[in-house]
């Protein structure tokens, strides 16, 4: 019985088996060919994959100019004298602090990005040490409960109202506006060799005409190689190595993540239009 039963298809498919199956002429042939399955541009990248940037949305910030930090209000003093501080305490801090700002994130100087090629000052990065609830203000001192911290707050730290941008949790990707030619300077989680979902800084932002969801293709610089026939110098031409996708922008900078990589990418890696 197994046997007739895998015969079945061979047999019905000739036509021979089981009341001599006839051939219908009037079904028309349907001639199949392979084809590419494409995904309209205006698809959204699932949200699914921007989990390892929620974090980092929330917790980094760009500061255009080192000024800025100078002009913030800074902790003076710790509850009781102290220098070191965590969450649950109180701090002290000093300058000008808006009334209708209950909140705000306490950051520590961090990076300041220079353009590897300009050397123009393109921001500093204010690495997230944690928030305050102001509970009080004095003049222009302020007394702040610490909610969260990242790590011990210091003497000096400086206080930043919060951003007013909205965080995406979806993201259309679209070709840049303008010509891009720029470069990756940075990994802000401090890694050497980047992959995919990883997080990079590029020296290009909104006046180069970025905007959130841009796509660029990363390229591996080639090496220089010595022709041995003629004894000179070579550049072996540039090679895709990757794509990687624009979630925040700022005036010079742009953060970007890693959607994928065919190998290893590096600090100094050029991005183009894709």
């Amino acid at each position: 019985m197994r046997k007739s039963l895998l015969a079945l298809p061979l047999l019905v498919s000739a036509g021979l088996a089981y009341g001599q199956v006839p051939l219908r002429e009037d079904i028309p042939t349907i001639k199949l060919s392979p084809q590419v399955r494409s995904s309209p541009v205006t698809e959204a990248i699932p949200s699914i994959a921007l989990k390892s940037i929620n974090s980092f949305l929330l917790s980094n910030r760009i500061v255009d100019k080192a000024d800025d930090f100078d002009k913030a209000p800074y902790i003076v003093a710790g509850d009781a004298e102290r220098v070191l501080s965590g969450a649950g305490d109180r701090i002290f801090a000093r300058g000008h602090f808006d009334p209708a700002q209950p909140v705000y994130g306490i950051f520590r100087q961090g990076k300041v990005y220079t353009d590897p090629q300009s050397k123009e000052i393109l921001g500093v990065n204010a690495d997230d040490i944690g928030g305050g609830e102001v509970v009080a203000i004095e003049g222009d001192v302020a007394t702040l409960e610490l909610q969260r911290t990242t790590q011990e707050v210091r003497l000096g730290d400086r206080l930043f109202s919060g951003e007013e941008r909205s965080i995406n949790s979806t993201f259309t990707p679209s070709a840049p506006s303008h010509e891009i030619s720029g470069l990756i300077i940075d990994v802000p989680r401090g890694v050497t060799q980047i992959g995919a979902l990883d997080v990079v800084t590029l020296n290009k932002g909104q006046r180069d005409g970025l905007a959130e969801g841009n796509l660029l293709a990363v390229m591996k610089t080639g090496e220089t190689v010595r022709d041995r026939i003629t004894g000179q110098p070579l550049k072996i031409p540039d090679e895709r190595a990757g794509l990687l996708m624009v979630f925040r922008t700022y005036d010079k900078l742009s953060y970007g993540l890693v959607l994928s990589a065919s190998r290893s990418l590096s600090v100094m890696d050029k991005v183009r239009n894709p």
